[in-house]
């Protein structure tokens, strides 16, 4: 496996291996799904963090984290 310390995410190397295997249509719908997730966990997090927030405020900021990549 290959550290880079500025880097949190890593992809080891046999999960590499897995993932070149697909197609690229199969590897664009387990990015777009790992893009749900975070937004889903995102959502409740600020909806935890953020009680008094509306819905649109709670959208608006969870695209202006993940736009900017903060997530």
């Amino acid at each position: 496996m290959r550290l880079d310390p500025g880097q949190i995410e890593v992809l080891d190397d046999p999960m590499a291996a897995v993932l070149r295997q697909k197609t690229g249509a199969e590897r664009l719908a387990i990015a777009n799904g790992w893009f749900l997730s975070a937004q889903r966990m995102l959502t409740s997090h600020l909806r935890t963090e953020h009680p008094d927030w509306s819905d649109e405020q709670i959208a608006r900021e969870v695209a202006r984290r993940i736009s900017l990549g903060l997530i």
